[in-house]
């Protein structure tokens, strides 16, 4: 093992720079995927004749699919339709549509859990069926929603490191590069990426868990 050679300036950089396009690929894929999983969750919440079962249909495909399966499809297939989105990108749209299929399911056991008396009751006031929805079941099912999400959001982060398969420079194909160059640097460069990934999903998990608890 040599941690001073594994962890020298121009290696320590370059790790780095693979963990920041790790965090900045994550952040765009949860705001993508969120407002995704959130409009899918809800349409199939409300079971609107022939869209209930076409976003069922497509969510249950893409749930029963690998990810890495998409990745491919994004990076490698769409160029071939004519959809060129490039490397990072095809790594967000992969992420993106697959995290999102797993937070609908989140949105819509949310939402059911929440008594559709208030709905009744908020129609009886005068509301409309969308407004009850959006304003009355939408937010209390968001707060219970909330630690069963931040812990999919801690699996997207985890997923990123699939995109080394496309070689994506997120932070497990930068110490894949650095090992390279010297075999006694494995273990130094795996333990700092291993405390990185840590670092980041304990945060998360120390969330999930306040706002689990917040709502008991």
């Amino acid at each position: 093992m040599d941690f001073i050679g594994a962890y020298s300036g121009d290696n320590l950089s370059f790790i780095m720079e693979g963990f920041w396009t790790t965090v900045w690929i994550s952040v765009v894929a949860i705001i993508l995927s969120f407002v995704l999983g959130l409009v899918l969750g809800v349409l199939r919440y409300t079971r609107i004749p022939g869209v209930y079962h076409a976003v069922a249909v497509v969510v249950d495909t893409i749930r029963n699919l690998p990810l890495l399966l998409l990745i491919f499809f994004a990076y490698m297939v769409l160029p071939q339709l004519g959809i060129k989105l490039g490397i990072y990108w095809s790594a967000i749209l992969a992420l993106t549509v697959f995290e999102g299929a797993m937070i609908s399911e989140i949105v819509r056991g949310g939402l059911t859990s929440i008594n559709k008396g208030q709905i009744e009751a908020a129609r009886s006031s005068g509301l409309s069926y969308m407004q009850a929805l959006l304003h009355i079941t939408l937010p209390q099912a968001l707060r219970r929603m909330s630690p069963p999400m931040v812990s999919q959001f801690i699996s997207l982060l985890k997923d990123t490191s699939l995109a080394v398969i496309i070689s994506l420079p997120e932070l497990m194909h930068n110490v894949q590069i650095v090992n390279g160059q010297k075999f006694a640097y494995a273990i130094p460069t795996m333990l700092l990426a291993a405390v990185l990934y840590f670092t980041v999903n304990y945060v998360l998990s120390i969330t999930a868990r306040r706002l689990e608890a917040k709502h008991i």
